[in-house]
Order: structure tokens, then sequence, then C-alpha cells
């Protein structure tokens, strides 16, 4: 079974540049404080990275 790690969106995308909103909204992230589950692979961990400014990321069951 793939790790799973768990992205909070803690920081409004107001105000930030198209590419770092678009990253957020391709991690399946709406609104401020929204949670989502995603697989541990390079591509989301990579995304998360870009944004974490904006995100907090931790580790899920």
């Amino acid at each position: 079974m793939a790790k799973k790690v768990k992205i909070t969106l803690v920081k409004s995308v107001i105000g930030q540049k198209p590419e770092k909103k678009a990253t957020v909204r391709s991690l399946g992230l709406k609104k401020l404080n929204s949670s989502v589950v995603q697989e541990a692979t390079p591509a989301i961990l990579g995304m998360a990275n870009a944004v974490a400014h904006l995100v907090k990321v931790e580790e899920a069951e």
C-alpha cells in the first residue's frame, strides 16, 4: 500500500500568481482549511512543495 499524505490549505490564494492558484486547485483544494488525502507520489509531493507557503502537509493513515 502506498504512503498517503494529508494536504490542507492554510493560506488564501488571493494575490498569488496564476500558476500557484492552478497548483493548489490541481491538488484538489478549493476553500481555505479544506483538506485532501493523496498518495505520496513524487508529482504530488512536488506540487505541495511548490506551494509550501500556502499548505500544510502531514502523514495520513
